[in-house]
């Protein structure tokens, strides 16, 4: 075995020269929820396994083959969170806050953990943004959340995306297409993957959301539901529909989709970059729950949210080539000499920060030249210099690494007011 340790499989380290793509994102995320006034949420990285067991679905990949699930020490069983929605619903119902006022608008930046074959853009550890509406049945809430889904793409500039919108009718008036969509797949179950094959009785709805080419070949084929929703989840539909056209969001309507969590009902969709056919090519995806706090124990509270994975969208802006939030250069860098220029610096590095300017000092014990090189490899726009001769006189060097210009002279004192100055 090797001494030198690695990130485990399907993980990976966001280095420094990274932090400018991810502070953009996430600066994105609480401008956008700020807009439409959502609150943030922060809940435990792990939870009662139980808990994604009943909410997330017995059926989906996500409890059969992904969570990350450990006993601990006092004998319980809990599991790392692979999604958000079910640990914010267990919030909600655990603090109470459906007695505030409705519908409480909710959205965490979070880190999940899902057990698969790594690849690009899918990762064991990986982050998400969630955004969840709890407390209310209109439809304009649905629009209201793919709006503001739709926004958080354009505030990072990503161009070429299509909403795919689709219903899939209460729980209650889905029994008639599900017969219909089992005896279509019946003929053709030695042709379906082997979840599908076992999916087929227990939630025929699964097998139009597998990735695996052996079912999208016969997904085409398949009935819609669609086109014989129940009278309340169509008028509920045309409402969503309606409202996004007010608000200017483009979507088109796929009569197939469904989403791969078996609590949505009522409207679904996913944002997918145009003309790209990988699998897992949706950069997010929502819809609504109306049933879900009640099968986590709680009242029937009707709840709509989506989820987009931070990785993927980080892949689609470096296609696109979006530019991103540069780290901050530095605004001084102090290069210092001996004892009394070396507290004179910490003094004057102390002074600048006070008032926002972003400031490097030298290491002690380097020669001017070296700290000199090292200020204009800093990006820095000043160059503060106190050496022996300036500390005792009270007074710094000030030097422009940017433009030509004659180096002044000026009483420590005042090097935080000048830099403003000459910054401004």
């Amino acid at each position: 075995m090797s001494g030198r340790f690695q990130t485990p499989r399907g993980t990976e380290d966001i280095l420094p020269e990274d932090q400018a793509l991810w502070r953009t994102i996430n600066d994105a995320a609480e401008e956008v929820t700020r807009l439409f006034g959502y609150d943030r949420i922060d809940t435990p990285t792990f939870e009662d396994a139980a808990l994604f067991e009943k909410g997330t679905g017995d059926t989906t990949d996500i409890v059969e083959k992904e969570m990350y699930s450990f006993e601990d020490r006092g004998g319980d069983t809990l599991s790392l969170i692979p999604e958000a929605t079910p640990a914010i619903c267990r919030a909600y119902l655990e603090h109470g806050l459906a007695s505030q006022p409705q519908p409480i608008r909710l959205f965490t930046i979070a880190r999940m953990f899902r057990y698969n074959r790594p690849q690009l853009g899918r990762l064991r550890q990986f982050h998400q943004f969630d955004c969840e509406v709890l407390g209310s049945d209109s439809a304009l809430i649905d629009a209201e959340l793919i709006e503001l889904h739709w926004r958080f793409y354009e505030r990072l500039g990503l161009r070429d995306l299509e909403i795919h919108l689709g219903s899939i009718d209460d729980l209650g008036g889905r029994h008639d297409y599900l017969e219909r969509l089992r005896a279509y797949y019946l003929p053709l179950r030695d042709r379906l993957s082997e979840d599908s094959q076992r999916r087929l009785e227990r939630n025929p709805l699964r097998l139009l959301d597998s990735n695996d080419p052996r079912d999208q070949e016969l997904r085409d084929g398949a009935p819609t539901m669609i086109d014989q929703l129940s009278t309340e989840a169509a008028a509920h539909f045309d409402a969503v529909k309606a409202a996004l056209s007010a608000a200017g969001v483009p979507f088109l309507v796929d009569p197939l989709l469904v989403r791969g969590l078996d609590y949505y009902n009522r409207t679904v969709w996913e944002i997918i970059p145009k003309g790209d056919d990988r699998q897992q090519s949706s950069i997010g995806a929502g819809g609504r729950y109306d049933n879900l706090m009640e099968t986590l124990g709680g009242k029937q509270t009707p709840a709509s949210g989506f989820a987009t994975g931070l990785e993927r969208v980080i892949i689609e802006m470096q296609r696109q080539a979006v530019p991103v939030i540069e780290t901050t250069s530095p605004d001084a860098f102090i290069v210092h000499a001996g004892e009394a220029g070396a507290r004179a610096a910490v003094r004057t590095a102390s002074n600048l920060r006070e008032v926002g300017l972003v400031t490097l000092i030298g290491e002690s014990g380097r020669s001017f030249r070296a700290q000199m090189r090292r200020a204009n490899g800093s990006g820095a726009r000043f160059a503060v210099i106190i050496g022996e001769d300036e500390a005792s006189s009270e007074v710094a060097a000030l030097k422009d690494l940017r433009e030509e210009r004659e180096q002044e002279h000026i009483p420590l004192a005042n090097v935080a007011t000048w830099i403003t100055e000459h910054l401004s």
